[in-house]
């Protein structure tokens, strides 16, 4: 039987940028708030994975942390980096290998888009002069589609834009702080139909750590530890419509990587969608958090209209999605994007939200993260 897993610490730098500060030493801060929060010394860590996507080699931290020779894996899966070096070094500790070690992620990206190479995801060079590595186009063609397909209004985007600002404006990490009306939403300039520019998450930065230990270990420390119920990855299966997809399968299945890694997690967990007290999903845009509503099990395809209308993701809602503001609010450093969204997860348990804390003090929470060209990885948290 595998060794339980629990998370005893975690740390954040705040999102959005920090001038003078590198990606790496971002890391660094948010591995030394960690490691404080678990109540550990750095040579007290067993083993470490780390993801960064721009901001260079997560191992080359331990100059500043100390040279313990420290076991120490850099992981790079797009943007669900964070959540596959999450994945990873829960594996490390379910092996019964170790006891106590880290995950972390940061990056530090420049402004602008994000520069994707047709070459890195197995496409010709003619893909990417021809526009199509351009996600701000892909995303808005896939949403309009989804739109058409099951009777998804824009004003529903303008909705999850908004609740993601208001959220935002009480997380002390997030890089936009103040509401946005749903009217400036909508009128904002069109970037790509139908999102305008308060749709979109921007590249950023930032970092987050997490100190993860077996119960045996978590008991030993003292601590009231949050349980990592569930940890999954999946890639893209036939037929699915990922990012970078050159064309989209005509009578194909629903299968996707987000569904296979949702219900496995479910699966693993021993409980449904309906047993989930608060979810964080990945919204790099607007329509993002919609599709994935559906894609993780939450509501059927077309329900977000009605859900979103009713304010069933809102903090007191039925489900509360994004509770600090999710991409949208916080920006995306790529490597630190998953693991913030499970960082948020052990704040809600904790009952430390503040002015953007879930009722009740939930004791389960979900996190979804997906990344190019198809891959998604999900946690289950339990108290």
């Amino acid at each position: 039987m595998s060794a339980a897993v629990c998370i005893v610490g975690i740390g954040i730098h705040p999102f959005g940028r920090t001038p003078g500060l590198s990606g790496l030493e971002q890391g660094v801060y948010a591995v030394r708030a960690a490691l404080g929060d678990a109540g550990v010394d750095w040579a007290d860590i067993q083993f470490a994975y780390g993801g960064s996507d721009a901001a260079g080699n997560p191992d080359s931290m331990v100059s500043h942390l100390g040279l313990t020779g420290v076991q120490f894996i850099n992981v790079r899966n797009g943007c669900a980096t964070g959540g596959s070096a999450l994945f990873s070094a829960q594996m490390a500790i379910r092996s019964g290998e170790f006891e106590l070690g880290l995950a972390l992620g940061f990056d530090k990206h420049p402004r602008g888009a994000f520069n994707a190479l047709p070459a890195e995801y197995n496409l010709p060079e003619w893909y990417g002069a021809a526009g199509y590595m351009v996600t701000t186009q892909f995303f808005a063609a896939k949403i309009m589609r989804y739109m058409h397909l099951h009777g998804i209004s824009c004003r529903t985007l303008g909705l999850v834009a908004e609740k993601a600002f208001a959220n935002g404006a009480h997380a002390p990490h997030a890089w936009r702080r103040e509401p946005v009306a749903l009217d400036a939403i909508l009128d904002a300039p069109m970037v790509s139909d139908p999102f305008t520019k308060f749709m979109f998450c921007s590249p950023g930065e930032g970092a987050v750590a997490l100190v993860l230990a077996s119960e045996r270990k978590a008991r030993e420390l003292g601590a009231t530890p949050i349980r990592l119920a569930a940890a999954t990855m999946r890639t893209r299966p036939p037929g699915s419509f990922e990012v970078f997809a050159p064309s989209i399968a005509t009578g194909g299945g629903t299968a996707t990587a987000t569904r296979l890694a949702s219900a496995a997690a479910f699966e693993s967990a021993g409980i449904g969608p309906d047993d989930i007290a608060v979810a964080q999903l990945q919204d790099t845009e607007a329509g993002a958090e919609i599709m994935h509503m559906a894609e993780n099990g939450f509501c059927a395809d077309g329900e977000q209209e009605a859900w979103l209308a009713d304010g069933r993701t809102r903090i007191d809602g039925t489900l509360p999605i994004n509770t600090d503001g999710g991409c949208l609010a916080c920006g995306e450093p790529i490597g630190a994007s998953g693991l913030r969204q499970v960082y948020e997860n052990v704040v809600q348990l904790r009952g430390a939200g503040g002015g953007r804390q879930v009722p009740g003090t939930p004791r389960t929470a979900y996190s979804h993260v997906y990344g190019a060209p198809g891959v998604s990885a999900v946690t289950i948290l339990q108290k």
